[in-house]
């Protein structure tokens, strides 16, 4: 099968993409992939270095207020849908899949003009203008969310989960936990606000760090590289406890999740993919400065099933931050079920029904 898949602009939809693929060679190898991308966008240097052919087209996302900008990127859609087409018939696609960013739109509308099969995958509970557009012209549509399914032609829908998630199983928590510096005989909740980290958490944690110290519990801090220097600074002053371990960034973060007992995080989607598949509870501050506000909605699809605890950002001080981490890591009935309920929202077979979806359409 000759697969090209197209996603791009934030790591939230190259990433899916990646686990799609990988799981896919594991099952098939004489699979063939061709990535279709931008040149600007992470994916021109993430896709890459995979090993994996990459193809650049020229395109930009609309603007939500009237503009002429929007003109000109009407213009780049039409030459982006020539040169997808062009880029397809010399490639012999089977499928192509979208994984979300506006690259996704002339390359997979290029691809449903022509006839090849197209699948496009929508990570959020509320999704972007490029998939609501395609969603028209494409023939199945994989979410993550069933509250996804309200905006999308219901015939062409497919709870398929994130493909991300299928990764993050079976690994070593044990070995995680040695990695991260942590302890084995002593629960432990792990803080981020993602990869570049969030201020207004990192503001929270430091508020809280000497009561922190105090508790029967271990914490794995991550600031994100941009604010490291500046938190390792405030921290000097304060002092830093034995029981908060303070780093900038996670590479295995998959393996370090599998030792984790509670997670304090953003809701970005493939975040919430990991943490159901792992049956791991959660504090979930969205991100407020998102499209449509969508990380809410995404956090309210597993608060709302008591899988996780929803802290808005504007409601977020030090003391309710600690609070919330006590009354889930310090209640031992409420922590089993909370990671119950977690795990049966958790799709670990995602990226095998997307597979399998993939196939069906190919035949």
């Amino acid at each position: 099968m000759r697969i090209v898949v197209s996603g791009g602009g934030t790591g939230g939809h190259i990433y899916p993409a990646l686990a799609l693929i990988r799981e896919i060679q594991k099952k098939d190898k004489n699979a063939e992939f061709l990535y279709i991308g931008t040149e600007r966008g992470l994916e021109s240097n993430i896709v890459p270095r995979e090993g994996i052919a990459f193809q650049s087209i020229h395109i930009t996302g609309f603007r939500r207020k009237l503009s002429f900008e929007n003109v000109k990127t009407v213009l780049r859609f039409l030459k982006g849908v020539g040169d997808s087409k062009k880029i397809l018939r010399e490639f012999k696609a089977d499928i192509v899949i979208g994984t979300g960013g506006y690259v996704c739109g002339p390359v997979v509308y290029a691809a449903a003009k022509l006839g090849i099969p197209t699948i496009i995958h929508e990570q959020n509970s509320i999704p972007g203008l490029t998939n609501k557009f395609l969603s028209r012209y494409v023939d199945r549509i994989g979410i993550c969310f069933k509250e996804a399914e309200n905006y999308f032609p219901k015939d062409k829908v497919v709870l398929t989960g994130n493909p991300r998630a299928s990764e993050v199983v079976g690994q070593d928590g044990v070995k995680g936990r040695i990695s991260a510096g942590l302890k084995i005989n002593q629960p432990a909740v792990l803080i981020f606000g993602g990869s570049r980290g969030a201020k207004p958490l990192n503001e929270a944690v430091l508020k809280s760090l000497t009561e922190l110290g105090s508790k029967p519990y271990q914490v794995l801090y991550i600031t994100g590289e941009v604010h490291y220097d500046e938190v390792k600074s405030e921290v000097e002053l304060i002092g830093n406890p034995e029981n908060v371990i303070i780093k900038p960034f996670i590479h295995n973060m998959p393996e370090v999740l599998a030792g984790i007992d509670l997670t304090v995080a953003r809701a970005g989607a493939t975040t919430l993919a990991e943490l159901t598949s792992l049956g791991i509870p959660s504090i979930l501050i969205p991100s407020p400065y998102v499209t449509d506000n969508h990380q809410e909605k995404n956090a309210l699809a597993l608060s709302s099933h008591g899988a996780a605890l929803l802290l808005p950002e504007r409601e977020l001080t030090g003391p309710k931050l600690v609070d919330q981490i006590d009354s889930i890591l310090m209640d031992q009935e409420k922590l089993t079920q909370m990671k119950q309920a977690a795990k049966q929202l958790g799709m670990p077979d995602a990226a095998e029904r997307l597979y399998s979806l993939m196939k069906e359409l190919a035949k």
